[in-house]
């Protein structure tokens, strides 16, 4: 799977519509193998990222769970960390 796309469920505050929407295109990305699509194909690229994102914020906005909301700030400096250990 795509590195960049993250985990958005969980969090406090919620993911936005932006972050939904931007897993989505980069999962597209991933799948149809270009980051622009061709004009000939520019409505079944955008399309389906839509469609993918409002599945993604059905899917986040109908799980359950018993864990804490897990802290934006927190993950982001675990990830930066990860990397510096990686990448030194």
């Amino acid at each position: 799977m795509c590195r960049n796309i993250k985990t958005l469920a969980n969090f406090e505050p919620p993911a936005t519509n932006d972050e939904v929407h931007d897993a989505a295109l980069q999962f597209v990305r991933k799948l149809s193998g270009s980051t622009k699509p061709s004009k000939r194909n520019e409505h079944a690229f955008y399309h389906a990222v839509e469609a993918i994102a409002a599945a993604a914020r059905e899917l986040l906005d109908s799980l359950e769970t018993t864990q804490e909301p897990r802290n934006r700030e927190e993950m982001a400096a675990k990830a930066k960390a990860r990397s510096a250990l990686r990448f030194a």
